[in-house]
């Protein structure tokens, strides 16, 4: 009854993960939200305001290192041995979204918003190959990567 029980809110946890992924992407594809007052119709009273984004797929090293506690490092590790099985069923493409969702989740349950994670993708493979080195390998193999870093992407 126990484990039923952890299933269903894993389950339910997924899917809202899944919802607000698909918010994320909808909000940036749809060039954000915007807030204050709707655009005049009179040109010279506009303002226009452009603002610069890395480009995708990279991501600038930080100025410091991510710093992770040991309770941390252990959750992210507790986090996906348990997965490591589904996504090796699931294949690479599947357990690849997979793996990106947990790290979110792992980086906003543990004080580390998503922003510092984008900044330093590269902490999920430090925290790993210190806390639990054959998950980390496991989880390379089973999603066909490199690094675990190349699966933590923008939402």
């Amino acid at each position: 009854m126990r484990q039923r029980a952890w299933t269903t809110v894993r389950t339910a946890r997924g899917a809202l993960m899944v919802v607000g992924v698909c918010g994320a992407a909808l909000l940036t594809a749809c060039g954000g939200v915007q807030t204050g007052s709707p655009a005049t119709s009179d040109p010279s009273t506009s303002t226009t305001t452009t603002a610069t984004a890395a480009p995708t797929g990279t991501s600038a090293a930080p100025a410091t290192p991510l710093e992770v506690s040991d309770k941390a490092a252990q959750n992210l590790c507790d986090m996906m041995e348990p997965e490591l099985s589904n996504w090796r069923v699931q294949g690479p493409t599947i357990g690849r979204i997979g793996l990106n969702l947990m790290a979110h989740e792992w980086a906003l349950t543990n004080g580390v918003g998503n922003q510092q994670l984008l900044g330093d993708t590269a902490v999920v493979d430090r925290t790993t190959s210190a806390a639990c080195p054959d998950v980390r390998t496991q989880a390379l193999e089973a999603l066909e990567l490199p690094e675990l870093a190349a699966g933590v992407l923008t939402l």
